[in-house]
């Protein structure tokens, strides 16, 4: 006959036939008449006794089983649903579900204990803030002595801000973690972070207290902007601005500078007032050198080395420089002294002013006076009216009736010169007309051939020839042109 096995509760869990063991559950129930039955009895007792201890859960649990988790060694029980911590917390990387109000979880991703309150999970610590743990936390920490000191850490994002403690002493060198964070020496009190022995007590970070402390405001009673730095090798800032007397005040161990206003109320003096004293000026380079750049005494302003230093700059000039006399070399000049006057620079040939050569090299004048040794050009040219322009190397005569001066020779005229166009003394400059060479070798219009000595005359229409033909010499000719027409020939003039 078949066993019913009921509940606690009289509800029904299973039927177990004859000669069989059922497996509903975690424990094995046998029927009636199974040989063997010892073992696996005897098993049961086991499984009840270490309440199915694994790291594992039972794999048919019924409401109420009891269960021993050797890995989190914690005792749980199933409500029917899942299994619960009977003791302790839930240990679990994300919020487990079905806990009651009252019920601990702990979070083993970021080590913090929870409390539900039936809706929610509330932290209980420690504190996180961003990244990392915030919270104020006590410790027992040694001293050099190796004695344990109890102090309070203020903790935010994992960076230890202040230690509070009763007590004032070195941290152990075996403190490594408070002494990376900024800690050596703690005081009574509050101390902050980099608090270092070696800075005597003033922070080598921006961690300060901000507000009024109690002798911030005021030092011994006495009013902290009543106070101006005075020691040796710190510079002194003020924020507020200083009244010296126009007395002025003094520099150095013998008081030798003295900075004041002038007695006539308002110019500002710089004076060193030892006997036959100088004011130095130096200044310091990009590279750390300090350099001696003037001096200035009580004749002179003179400069910190010879031929050193520049009195203004091509981008940065003094708008004029006023002297009795300047002694050396000046690169330009608005004007020249001549006797008591000053003339200004001018290509053109204007009065009163200093001749200087224009772009292309040329000196322009009205008159020359003096005695010039060279020439470029090779005749003596006067100028000359003529009716037409004739061509250059045109030999001319006088022309008789007609109200110009010359005109190109025939035969049987007597020449006066040759038409120029590169005289080297141009005569009668003012007057209208072409320069006639007078004198000097110049190019001539000649016919027919010719040889270099030959004598050249007068022939028709301005030129000239080596027949006579009744007419005057005009030159010696100075090169040979075999040429039968008419043609240009240098020429020595000896008209």
């Amino acid at each position: 006959m078949a066993y019913q096995i009921d509940r606690y509760n009289n509800t029904l869990l299973t039927t177990v036939e004859d000669g069989t063991v059922d497996q509903t559950t975690d424990l094995k129930f046998i029927g009636k008449n199974y040989a063997g039955y010892g073992e696996i009895q005897n098993e049961n007792f086991l499984f009840l006794l270490e309440n199915f201890a694994g790291a594992n859960q039972p794999a048919r649990p019924i409401s109420g089983q009891i269960w021993f988790d050797t890995g989190n060694s914690k005792l749980k029980f199933y409500d029917g649903a899942q299994w619960r911590t009977t003791g302790g917390a839930e240990i679990s990387t994300g919020e487990p579900s079905g806990l009651a109000v009252g019920d601990f979880w702990w979070d083993s991703a970021n080590d913090q204990l929870y409390v539900y309150n039936g809706t929610s999970f509330i932290l209980i610590g420690p504190q996180n803030a961003g990244e990392g743990v915030t919270q104020m936390q006590s410790m027992e920490v040694l001293d050099t002595t190796s004695t344990p000191r109890g102090i309070i850490v203020a903790i935010i994002e994992d960076e230890y801000l202040f230690i509070t403690s009763p007590n004032e002493f070195d941290l152990n060198v075996s403190e490594v973690n408070l002494r990376a964070q900024g800690f050596d020496r703690i005081k009574k009190g509050i101390t902050l972070k980099n608090t270092k022995a070696a800075t005597n007590g003033v922070t080598s970070t921006d961690h300060y207290f901000w507000g009024t402390a109690s002798n911030a405001a005021k030092l011994g009673g006495i009013p902290a902007s009543d106070f101006v730095q005075i020691s040796q090798g710190q510079n002194t800032v003020f924020t507020e601005s200083i009244e010296i007397p126009d007395s002025g005040a003094f520099v150095g161990d013998s008081n030798d500078l003295h900075i004041k206003i002038d007695t006539n109320g308002f110019d500002g003096v710089i004076q060193n007032v030892t006997n036959n004293g100088v004011i130095k000026f130096k200044t310091t380079d990009s590279g750390g050198t300090l350099t001696h750049v003037a001096t200035i005494n009580s004749t002179s302003l003179i400069p910190g080395a010879d031929a050193t230093f520049n009195l203004g700059s091509g981008s940065a000039t003094w708008a004029n420089v006023y002297a009795t006399s300047f002694v050396g070399e000046a690169t330009k000049a608005n004007t020249l002294r001549v006797g008591t006057n000053f003339r200004s620079a001018s290509t053109s040939a204007n009065p009163d002013t200093v001749a200087v050569r224009d772009a292309t090299g040329t000196i322009a004048a009205n008159l020359f006076d003096g005695t010039a040794t060279t020439a470029r050009y090779a005749d003596l040219a006067e100028k000359y009216s003529t009716g037409e322009e004739l061509a250059p190397g045109t030999v001319v005569c006088v022309c008789r009736h007609d109200d110009h001066e010359v005109e190109a020779a025939g035969r049987g005229c007597i020449a006066i010169g040759v038409v120029s166009t590169q005289p080297a003394v141009m005569m009668n400059s003012d007057a209208e007309g072409q320069y006639i060479g007078l004198k000097g070798r110049l190019p001539v219009r000649v016919i027919g051939p010719v040889s270099k000595g030959d004598a050249v005359y007068v022939d028709e229409n301005g030129c000239a020839s080596t027949a006579i033909n009744g007419g005057s010499m005009v030159g010696i000719a100075l090169e040979s042109n075999h040429d039968e027409g008419e043609k240009l020939v240098e020429c020595v003039l000896k008209v």
